[in-house]
């Protein structure tokens, strides 16, 4: 590496030890002069706060040396300041036109003699970084993806919501989670980038990106609170990712002020924790207090008040404008709700279907992030909350829209790796054809990536109102989650779910009323004598109708043994091969599908053909979806095993806690303490 290798300097730390530092800040706050700044914080001599020493693991650092003489110890200002007036920033408001920066000076430490010779990362990486994100609503769901990992830490929520800048009285978002948290190390790792410990299938992030593409992509800067309660002792974490601070100082690398805190309980005071010296922590406390909302080291702190013991708090703010100068985020149209400004435009028409296509969640999620939120998790952990606004965001399982739903099995084939299968439920959604919808939603690892993908695209309609849903996990979503990788095996894919589509159709049209060509003449006529009586008769007829053709509920069908199936389906497939010839039987990828020539059973056997058929399908279609249960109980079991070791885990530290706390107490007991008289 050349001389001119560039360096990225996160909040300008070397990777020491911290140290905590001598100054400690109680959170219990005597009156104090209204001018005090906070930066004296930094230059007062108080003693540290006294702690118990195995609090200390072995080879943290010796203690700052203190004064002797008594101190008057500097509180944390409680009175907050003006707010600071910036200058006029010369970043562009508009996230597509705001990657224009200019270098104005070289970071001075970048040349310091004995300086390491690392890759250094110009500003304007930030935004060229963010734009893997085309809309807004993928970068919130980075967020969320974040949060909803951390349900293995404990996590019950995940609050998005509106803040109120101090500084400004600009909107900001909030995305907030109960989680485990990080300590100082974990947070410096969040703020790098390619940083990631979600190696296992258990996590959805994994590239250790997702926090910078999705933050910068929605505002200019982001802070971060974290607290953290895994180590020795309670730690508090404050970061800063600034677009704007970096560009107006005109830095030609990253730099991330952060600043650390340790936390006793006891006391609810707080201790600075210098990871070098005091200068460096009062210089990354002042650029906090001049580019973040908070203009005091007091008002920084209370934004952990109503955090609880463990968890983290994301602020963006400085949100993006769009192309029209209008701020991309909605935040008044809908008090409950976050919408993307301009996107959400209804035609004005007075025909049903047209409402209907218009209010439905494949129409509303590109522009409300509640309809969005509701379907981009296959299924959400148990206890979990999505808290939008104020109100919980409800799933919408679209497998409960479909009618007619049959259970496709597909077998990828995949070189060198163990046999997987994928189940793709696949029916009509209700309301169709009215409603004009139609697609694929392909979950991976649970995360909803391609909604409503439409795979089959023809001038005739055909596939019109067909809607399917599986998770496949074989194929890798590319950085933004919205998309996958276009491979071989996504190639496959995209053939199987079209022909997928095509089958279905051809064995299901006539029941919405379409000339289904594959059945013979006289039951053609008869379901278009049905389909137009229907239209015409009271809303109780199309039930009645629907009744005559195959059902897919279990209702009404006779139960019968896994023997009597097996031998009714096999009767089946001799009785259709010696008939008409079966045109699709098992795939090349092991698919399990119908035969279109079935349907010609309904005039070649009469009512035995029809009732055979829908014991065929309706085994067919239990058998499949049984599986599917079996393997969500595999799943919860596995779950279960790991919740007991945690549970374990725990017990193990609380028991240890126990015996070090009855230690102390008998080592206090044995001091010789004197009382002082008055």
């Amino acid at each position: 590496m050349n001389s001119g290798a560039e360096v990225i300097e996160l909040s300008s730390d070397e990777d020491e030890e911290p140290v905590p530092s001598s100054t400690a800040l109680a959170r219990r706050d005597p009156p104090s002069p209204p001018d005090v700044k906070p930066n004296l914080l930094a230059d007062a001599d108080v003693k540290p706060l006294l702690l118990p020493l195995p609090l200390y693991p072995p080879g943290y650092g010796a203690l700052v040396p203190v004064k002797t003489e008594d101190p008057v110890p500097v509180p944390v200002a409680t009175a907050s300041p003006p707010p600071r007036a910036l200058p006029p920033p010369r970043l562009g408001r508009q996230f597509w036109k705001s990657g224009d920066y200019v270098v104005a000076r070289r970071n001075p430490d970048a040349d310091a003699p004995g300086g390491r010779n690392r890759l250094r990362i110009n500003p304007r990486f930030l935004h060229s970084n963010a734009t893997s994100h085309k809309w807004a609503f993928g970068a919130i769901a980075e967020l969320l993806d974040n949060a909803i990992d951390e349900v293995n830490s404990g996590a019950t929520f995940v609050r998005v919501n509106k803040l109120t800048n101090p500084r400004d009285g600009n909107p900001s978002l909030l995305v907030q989670d109960d989680g485990g948290g990080m300590d100082p190390e974990a947070l410096r790792r969040c703020m790098s980038f390619g940083f990631s410990d979600k190696q296992s299938d258990a996590f959805i992030g994994q590239y250790g990106n997702g926090f910078k593409t999705s933050t910068m992509r929605l505002g200019a800067d982001v802070i971060v609170f974290t607290q953290n309660q895994n180590n020795w002792a309670p730690t508090r974490s404050i970061g800063l990712l600034s677009y704007t601070f970096l560009m107006e100082t005109g830095c030609d690398d990253v730099l991330v002020p952060t600043v650390d805190y340790q936390y006793d309980v006891t006391t609810t005071s707080y201790i600075q924790m210098l990871r070098h010296d005091q200068k460096l922590f009062s210089s990354n406390l002042e650029i906090l207090l001049k580019w973040s909302p908070f203009a005091s080291e007091a008002e920084l702190l209370n934004q952990f008040d109503d955090m609880g013991e463990h968890g983290t708090k994301i602020i963006v703010f400085n949100l993006w404008f769009n192309d029209d100068g209008d701020m991309e985020l909605d935040f008044n149209s809908d008090e409950k709700d976050i919408l993307i400004t301009g996107a959400h435009k209804k035609v004005k028409t007075n025909k049903p279907e047209k409402i209907a296509t218009q209010n439905y969640v494949s129409s509303r999620l590109r522009y409300s992030l509640r309809a969005y939120a509701s379907i981009l998790y296959l299924h959400v952990p148990d206890n979990f909350r999505i808290i939008l606004r104020g109100c919980d965001v409800e799933p919408h399982n679209i497998v409960n829209d479909l009618m007619y739903r049959e259970c496709v099995l597909y077998k990828p084939q995949i070189a060198g790796l163990a046999e997987s299968s994928v189940i793709t439920t696949i029916g009509f959604v209700k309301g169709a054809p009215d409603i004009d919808v139609q697609g694929f939603n392909v979950y991976h690892k649970n995360r909803l990536i391609s909604p409503f993908w439409k795979v089959a695209n023809n001038s005739y309609g055909k596939g019109r109102g067909v809607v399917g849903i599986l998770e496949a996990n074989f194929i890798k979503p590319t950085h933004d989650k919205q998309d996958f990788e276009k491979s071989v095996l996504y190639q496959r894919l995209e053939i199987r779910l079209k022909e997928m589509t095509y089958e279905y159709w051809g064995l299901h049209c006539h029941r919405l009323g379409y000339d289904n060509k594959s059945l013979p003449k006289a039951t053609r006529a008869l379901h278009r004598t049905n389909y137009m009586n229907a239209r015409s008769s009271p809303v109780s007829a199309p039930p009645r109708l629907l009744a005559a053709d195959i059902p897919t509920s279990s209702c009404g069908i006779p139960r019968l043994s896994a023997s009597a199936a097996r031998e009714k389906i096999n009767s089946l497939e001799s009785h259709s091969k010696s008939k008409m010839g079966l045109k699709r039987k098992f795939d090349s990828f092991g698919a399990m599908t119908d035969s279109d020539d079935q349907n010609g059973l309904d005039d070649t056997d009469g009512g035995a053909g029809v009732s055979q058929r829908k014991r065929f399908n309706e085994y067919k279609t239990l058998t499949l979806e049984n599986d599917k249960l079996r393997n969500e109980i595999l799943q919860y079991e596995e779950s279960e095993k790991q919740l007991i070791m945690k549970e374990q885990k725990l017990r193990s530290a609380i028991a240890e806690a126990k015996k070090k706390y009855q230690e102390l107490f008998k080592e206090l007991g044995s001091l010789d303490v004197k009382e002082e008289t008055s």
